[in-house]
């Protein structure tokens, strides 16, 4: 093998492991939002976990990314570790879809029944699907378009580089000494070693399956060579999912350790089983040339065997891995926002909208636990209030990082509005926890100053508390429940919020003429006034961009509130109903 051998080897290798990153990644953005629902809909059987399993890795074209993306679930929350391990267990065998796609690069010529497969080879088929690759990114009008045409290019690129790479090593069939290496592999413990060591450099086992497939070229891989080999190259592509696991929750780094569990274990029966049937038998073609659909159909039968034999044992499985790695106690609340579902942002974007939906359900309780100090203070609720309030500038703070995050990736231009959107709404969910401390604080200001407000102050004021309430509610139910009918009654019963607040000023101010309350009473009572109708505000804000943003690219809230106050006959109906359910006597 001379230099320039060695030279196109690592440009084909180059091309393949980048057409095979261009194709999975692509595809993994197309097909977000569909893992997204697939996933989403796992129970604890581990027979449907398998399916999913084995059905996202044969669309994404990597075990490793699976993996990856259940650790982040299992994670945040999202995913179960009882489910976790049906859907390792489909990716182990979803990850032989591609060397069936790479075997392609094998077919051979000469006879008529080769005559009509030569159609198939993919010197014949990969021009034409990357001219049209090709044609739909410089062309396509949109995301789906283009993203297809990077999958054909993608494709195109491993399958060019994969018939290089066969190219490259083509001479090396009557090379004693690339002989002499390739009978040492012969050897199990060698043979695993390599499979484990090139799989955890290309951190993926289908690149390092392709690479196996590309050297069987050379006519001098046999399959007492590639049996090891490929056992080794399945263990390999845990690394990834331990590395990956670093730093996450018990049941995260579980769910790599029942990774690696299945593959040694699987790697370690079906071992056994080869070669005792090859010292008890003597089965010939052993020694005989193995080719790309040979290596593609041993490592399928490798990943069956496995699930097969230990499918049934999962939940064996599952507490071994607890076992070896034991709970510690911890808050995990933040651990929704994974830094490995970035890679899939459909997928990440979802866990933010549930970050956001718990921090907005933190600031309502903040909220609604103020307004019960006012005339009836508590310290320890007051605490409480302080303490939500805490958590929800934190998920401000993780939330907003997070979704600037995934801002940065490469998404789709819906995924953007969503990520808008969500950077909006966090900032007024935390202000209203905000405002709730400001309420506790005047509250506890009365309780200290033993203040208290008049009989029709007091009637005035639970109308306002009891509105605000309201709007609180809605507005969580409307971002809830995806219910934009819901969020349309939000601006008309701030607008009432407004009038309420104004006119119970005007009442105090008529009171302090009458010698009825004092300068200091109104201080106060004008401080709960503010807080409440600034948090009515919050709730317009969060309501009117939740319905602009689903409508439009941009967000115009001020010109949106315009035109529903002005134009919308609704609003008025709406106004009226709340004017009546909440009027002062």
């Amino acid at each position: 093998m001379t230099i320039f051998d060695l030279l196109t080897l690592i440009f084909g290798l180059s091309l393949f492991l980048f057409g095979m990153t261009l194709m999975g990644d692509t595809l993994k953005k197309s097909a977000g939002g569909k893992l997204k629902i697939i996933l989403g809909k796992l129970t604890d059987s581990p027979l449907k976990g398998f399916a999913l399993g084995f059905a996202v890795t044969a669309i994404i074209q990597s075990s490793s990314a699976t993996t990856v993306m259940v650790v982040g679930f299992v994670n945040s929350g999202t995913m179960l570790l009882s489910q976790a391990v049906g859907v390792i267990m489909g990716a182990n065998v979803g990850t032989t879809v591609t060397s069936w796609l790479t075997a392609l690069s094998g077919i051979g010529s000469g006879g008529a029944v080769n005559s009509v497969m030569q159609w198939f080879k993919p010197s014949t088929f990969t021009p034409v699907i990357a001219l049209v690759g090709l044609l739909l990114y410089m062309a396509g009008k949109n995301d789906k378009k283009k993203n297809l045409g990077l999958i054909l290019l993608g494709f195109s690129v491993l399958m060019i580089g994969m018939d290089t790479m066969s190219d490259a090593v083509s001479g090396l069939a009557e090379n004693q000494t690339f002989r002499s290496i390739l009978m040492m592999f012969e050897n199990p413990i060698l043979g695993m070693l390599a499979g484990l060591v090139l799989t955890a450099i290309v951190q993926s086992s289908s690149a390092s399956i392709g690479i196996l497939q590309s050297f069987t070229a050379t006519g001098a891989i046999t399959f007492g060579n590639a049996v090891p080999i490929i056992m080794g190259q399945n263990i390999g592509t845990c690394v990834t999912a331990l590395i990956s696991s670093t730093g996450t929750s018990k049941n995260a780094k579980r769910t790599a350790v029942v990774h690696l569990l299945f593959n040694v274990f699987g790697s370690a029966v079906c071992m056994i089983v080869f070669y005792l049937l090859k010292g008890v038998a003597n089965i010939a073609f052993l020694d005989g040339n193995i080719d790309m659909w040979g290596i593609a159909i041993v490592h399928t039968i490798f990943n069956i065997i496995t699930v097969i034999a230990l499918l049934p044992f999962s939940k064996q499985l599952e507490k071994l891995a607890i076992k070896l790695v034991r709970d510690k106690k911890g808050d995990d609340k933040f651990s929704i926002f994974d830094e490995r579902l970035i890679a899939t942002p459909s997928v990440a974007i979802e866990r933010s909208r549930e970050g956001s939906l718990k921090m907005a359900e933190t600031s309502m309780k903040a909220f609604s636990d103020a307004c019960a100090l006012i005339g009836s203070y508590d310290e320890k609720i007051s605490q409480r209030v302080r303490e939500y309030e805490g958590i929800s500038d934190e998920y401000e703070d993780r939330l907003g990082t997070y979704l600037v995050r995934i801002s940065e990736e490469s998404i789709l231009d819906s995924e953007k509005k969503e990520t808008t959107k969500l950077l909006h709404m966090i900032g007024d969910f935390e202000r209203i926890s905000d405002h709730a401390v400001n309420i506790a604080e005047s509250a506890e200001e009365m309780h200290d100053k033993k203040i208290t407000f008049s009989e029709s102050a007091q009637k005035e004021l639970k109308v306002l508390v009891s509105a605000v309430l309201e709007i609180t509610d809605i507005t969580y139910r409307a971002v809830n429940e995806d219910d934009y009918a819901l969020a349309a009654t939000v601006e008309p019963l701030e607008q009432v919020i407004d009038t309420l607040r104004d006119s119970i000023k005007k009442r105090h101010i008529i009171r302090l003429q009458n010698s009825e309350c004092t300068i200091e009473h109104g201080f106060i009572l004008s401080d709960i006034l503010n807080n409440l109708e600034r948090v009515a505000d919050h709730c317009s804000n969060i309501a009117g961009c939740y319905i602009e943003m689903s409508k439009h690219n941009a967000l115009d809230l001020h010109k949106y509130l315009k035109d529903y106050r002005d134009k919308e006959e609704h609003f008025d109906t709406l106004f009226n109903e709340f004017s009546k359910k909440y009027a002062l006597e």
